[in-house]
């Protein structure tokens, strides 16, 4: 196992990690995921919560098909940012600057673009046996995954959703620690004074977005299997849904359901902290060149602040920041479709062709 950056052996991958797999650290990594600041004294050696099981924690990671993997590679860490954690023949591994854990985005190479899989962490390793329970009593066959038989992870299981989506879901996943110091960035300022940088950077991976022909059938699923909880619903004008956000980590959105194809992927989306960084966000977009969908703008449903744009080889993103926190009381707020325009996006209060009819 050879380390990429010739700075310290690396031994650690998870047992059972393929063949080839190598662990490719950020430039200004510390060695062995040590973090930067010596006084934060929690471990980084722990994946799962303790206490009881207590369902889905958040999403995980997204694994995307691409075309060209080291164009798709360059974009995501040249204009979002990303750090490469890991290679194997088809396969590139990547996480946000803030995030501990092995992977939130892996590109496999194939001949078309599209998706693999969603891998949502559970607080704790008992939660997958009470969920293979409750997916098998649903009626759909469960696949269990062995320690390491993905890279960075521990033991997993994997079944598909009613929408023909393949979820994943896992307790303990590999940590790798931070490779910058956990306080505000200070890139050089500009001559206006004003902090500048070169790259989007976001923190962490957000929410994604997916679509299902039957939108309130994969909505039940979801609630009734997995435990989400719907925050806000658009309906048509029979009442039936045509989009569902759903939670399990006290966002406005965890996982998003839209009318169209079974097993699409309309985007995933990275957390920004604040709107001045979706601005900039948008100067660094137009600068590399990369097509804009929509924005900058604010949606209706969750009440964030928001771009579209898609990576070059065209599975779509977004930058999200802002809405707010539903407490479990959080009533379900619902849109109607003779608002759908303002729903989406509450500027323009109209919908592009492109945004509802492109995914991968």
């Amino acid at each position: 196992m050879t380390d990429v950056n010739g700075v310290t052996p690396h031994v650690d991958l998870a047992e059972g990690t393929p063949a080839g797999a190598t662990r490719i650290m950020a430039p200004d990594a510390p060695p062995d995921g040590q973090r930067f600041d010596p006084s934060d004294t929690r471990q980084a050696t722990r994946s799962t919560v303790t206490g009881p099981p207590r369902g889905i924690l958040r999403l995980g990671h997204v694994d995307v098909t691409v075309t060209d993997i080291d164009l798709a590679t360059a974009y995501y860490t040249g204009v979002m940012g990303m750090e490469v954690t890991a290679r194997t023949e088809d396969s590139v591994y990547l996480k946000c600057w803030d995030e501990e854990d092995h992977h939130s985005l892996r590109l496999r190479y194939a001949p078309r673009v599209g998706m693999d899989l969603m891998s949502f962490k559970v607080h704790h390793e008992d939660d997958l046996a009470d969920l293979e329970k409750k997916v098998s009593r649903f009626g759909f066959p469960v696949e269990r995954l062995s320690k390491g038989e993905t890279l960075g992870q521990g033991e997993s299981i994997r079944f598909s959703t009613p929408s023909g989506h393949v979820m994943e879901l896992v307790a303990d996943v590999e940590k790798v620690g931070t490779s910058r110091r956990r306080e505000p960035m200070a890139p050089e300022p500009s001559d206006l004074g004003r902090m500048v940088r070169d790259q989007i950077a976001p923190p962490r991976m957000d929410h994604m977005l997916i679509t299902a022909e039957e939108v309130g059938d994969s909505t039940q699923f979801f609630m009734d299997v997995l435990g989400f909880r719907i925050t806000e619903q658009l309906l048509d004008g029979n009442g039936h849904q045509l989009g569902t956000w759903l939670e399990r980590s006290h966002s406005p959105h965890d996982l998003a359901i839209v009318h169209g194809t079974n097993g699409g992927l309309h985007h995933f989306a990275y957390w920004l902290d604040e709107w001045d960084d979706v601005r900039d966000a948008a100067d660094i977009l137009a600068y590399n060149g990369i097509q804009l969908d929509v924005g900058p703008t604010r949606h209706g449903i969750t009440r964030g602040s928001t771009i579209y744009f898609f990576d070059p080889l065209g599975t779509r993103n977004e930058v999200f920041t802002g809405g707010y926190r539903p407490d479990p009381d959080f009533p379900t707020l619902t849109w109607t479709e003779d608002n759908i325009g303002r729903a989406v996006f509450y500027y323009e209060g109209e919908l592009n062709d492109r945004f509802m009819r492109v995914h991968t």
